[in-house]
């Protein structure tokens, strides 16, 4: 009987980086589970996903309720007979400054980005420890979480705290084949910062200026990191985030 394939639950799916992320695993062989607040916004990317030859599972996701986060790894588990790969893309953004931030926004920011992502990688490293499953966790952190920058500080932090996160979990879980990696981007120029730098182009020129290899990150950039590290060429990879910036932190 033929093996069956590797599956992958990605967070935050149904455009940008999550799209881009679950379209290079399902080229790499995998079955995908998306996931979004709702169903209707994962109708393209479950559509491009067949195309690529993957069987492909929506799934609704808050990740600020636990019964939502359990019922997606169970879902996808149940759905393809196995999980094998996570990748935490969904988050949130603030831009402000530090001064203006008030409580509800700050704990909106670190209830998604930081204890929504906290409690994917417990809720999938529990399934794996029940089935005695080797297990592959990827986290999008960011440049933000390892250099500062005004008006990121909420972010900033929550992305700072994913990537200590990834080193805490790597060391707990590797005993059990979990491998914990994050990755962090810098800019990435998708549609939605296509579109702002299009309505904002000194401060495109500005950001552009501090990246040494003289371009943004592509969705393709970050999706071939990520495939990595979920991957067999990264097995001997934990607790590790891989900055994919063109040189920005360099300096």
């Amino acid at each position: 009987m033929p093996q069956s394939k590797p599956v992958a639950l990605i967070t935050g799916a149904s455009q940008g980086l999550g799209a881009a992320i679950a379209l290079r695993l399902a080229r790499e062989g995998y079955d995908i589970a998306v996931t979004e607040l709702s169903r209707p916004p994962l109708d393209d990317v479950l559509a491009r996903l067949e195309s690529a030859g993957a069987k492909a599972l929506p799934i609704v996701l808050d990740l600020c309720a636990q019964e939502s986060v359990e019922q997606a790894v169970s879902d996808t588990a149940r759905t393809f007979g196995r999980l094998d790969a996570l990748v935490n893309n969904a988050g949130v953004t603030l831009r402000a400054d530090a001064v203006d931030v008030t409580r509800e926004a700050w704990q909106d920011v670190i209830d998604v980005n930081l204890t929504g992502t906290f409690f994917m990688c417990r809720q999938m490293a529990r399934y794996a420890m029940q089935q005695k499953r080797p297990a592959r966790i990827v986290s999008i952190a960011s440049t933000h979480g390892v250099v500062a920058l005004a008006q990121r500080s909420t972010y900033g932090i929550s992305k700072a705290g994913i990537v200590h996160m990834t080193r805490m979990l790597a060391y707990e879980w590797a005993p059990h084949d979990i491998r914990v990696n994050a990755v962090a981007p810098g800019t990435v120029e998708t549609p939605s910062r296509a579109a702002y730098f299009a309505e904002n182009p000194q401060a495109r020129e500005s950001m552009l200026a501090r990246v040494p290899v003289g371009r943004f990150a592509t969705a393709a950039d970050v999706a071939g990191a990520v495939a990595y590290l979920a991957g067999p060429d990264g097995e001997f990879v934990t607790g590790q985030t891989l900055l994919v910036d063109g040189g920005l932190t360099t300096y």
